[in-house]
């Protein structure tokens, strides 16, 4: 697999969005000055990347402008990811995740622009992913096996038999202390992320599509088919029931209480897990809604929505009258057969972080290592370090003889 993303119009993944001066020997009041005038040229606002996924095995990337721009979605990468359609995406501030039937996870690193290579465990399907903040990643598969991924070595820590048959959906608890899981079993499952064991099993009437906690983590919701069950983390019972008129093929929360349900058709509707009552609902597509991805950026509520016809489009949602029609923000037509979405949300403390490593790198490196860096060569254009072959110190063993008759010269 190639580790840059495919170009043309598009910016390659391997090349950098942007780039700051390397600097000099510079005392550590320049350096921070450095660093504030470059946060303040990005306005400290997160960047907004829209990634779907599709039957075609690619993955698309594409930048959102500012909202004072318009909202406007243009091409920033593509990448011919797997060897098969693509099922599941998954985000943190750093990294994209995507899941397929090629039964392997590919995963990209968004600050560098590169290809951050394959994670191979799961004999079959990837059914699903989630990160849980930049630590950890959680994968589930056809194999009825979840695995939990170190993000810093890549490592698989654990992977834990979940259910006798695939491995539906699962959602971490925001402490990090538990997860769920449901699959083809007909089970609700928790596990003690801590230990890695399973903390409760609950059978239920049908196999489960979805589960998803709720922001705060004290209640969560299980899918099977048109039927919504809003559980409670004290008691672990359903608290309440919401039938839709079609199968759920996607789920989001907007708020701890207001949810975003979509299924198979065009429009998604928005209820009120207290009150378990319906508030609205628009018609977002002409065709079926595949999957929605809600995130929060420059004071607004967006929901993305991406359906089979190949389009995906930005809806802004108002809090405060929740059973207005939502504006509609911007749209983009990638002409593909859409499977999944995430948005990518940049987080600008650890931007600055990240900056601020690379400039106390460049300080406190010797002059000796300063010497002997690689230098960069120009090829069309672009730019790649020059691959230079490892050098080994070989001592050769000498005989006992000629050692004896050194030591008598």
């Amino acid at each position: 697999m190639s580790n840059k993303l495919s170009t043309g119009s598009v910016t390659a993944i391997g090349q950098s969005v942007t780039s700051f001066p390397a600097p000099t020997k510079r005392c550590k009041t320049q350096v921070l000055l450095h660093l504030l005038l470059n946060v303040e040229a990005r306005d400290m606002e997160a960047e907004v990347v829209l990634i779907a996924g599709c039957y075609e095995q690619i993955i698309f990337g594409y930048r959102v402008k500012r909202p004072e721009q318009g909202w406007n979605p243009e091409p920033d990468f593509t990448h011919h990811a797997h060897t098969a359609s693509l099922t599941t995406v998954a985000v943190n501030d750093q990294y994209v995740a995507t899941g397929s039937k090629d039964e392997t996870i590919q995963l990209y690193n968004m600050k560098k622009k590169t290809d951050q290579g394959s994670l191979l465990y799961h004999t079959g399907t990837v059914t699903c992913l989630e990160f849980y903040g930049s630590t950890h990643l959680l994968s589930g598969a056809e194999d009825g096996i979840i695995c939990v991924w170190d993000t810093k070595k890549w490592e698989c820590l654990k992977s834990i038999p979940a259910h006798k048959g695939q491995v539906s959906s699962l959602s971490v608890h925001p402490s990090g202390k538990l997860a769920l899981s449901v699959g083809t079993d007909k089970t609700l499952r928790t596990w003690n992320l801590i230990e890695g064991k399973p903390a409760f099993i609950k059978n239920i009437k049908k196999n489960a599509q979805i589960v998803q906690w709720s922001p705060s983590g004290n209640s969560y919701i299980v899918v099977s088919n048109n039927h919504l069950d809003i559980y409670t983390l004290k008691t672990a019972s359903i608290n309440g029931t919401i039938m839709c008129k079609k199968r759920i093929s996607s789920l989001k929360f907007v708020t701890e209480s207001i949810i975003a349900v979509a299924g198979d058709e065009e429009h998604v509707s928005l209820y009120d897990i207290n009150s378990k009552k319906y508030l609205s609902e628009f018609k977002a597509h002409d065709v079926r809604v595949k999957t929605m991805h809600f995130f929060q950026v420059a004071q607004s509520n967006v929901l993305a929505t991406a359906s089979s016809d190949g389009y995906i489009k930005l809806w802004q949602i108002d809090i405060k009258k929740v059973q207005s029609h939502p504006l509609l923000l911007s749209e983009i037509n990638t002409s593909a057969r859409l499977t999944c979405l995430a948005v990518w949300l940049s987080n600008p403390e650890s931007i600055l972080e990240e900056i601020e490593e690379q400039e106390y790198a460049a300080i406190s490196m010797p002059q000796k290592e300063m010497k002997n860096k690689i230098k960069v060569a120009a090829l069309d254009g672009v730019e790649y370090p020059k691959k230079r072959g490892r050098q080994f110190s070989i001592k050769r063993k000498l005989p006992a003889s000629r050692k004896a008759k050194r030591k008598k010269n």
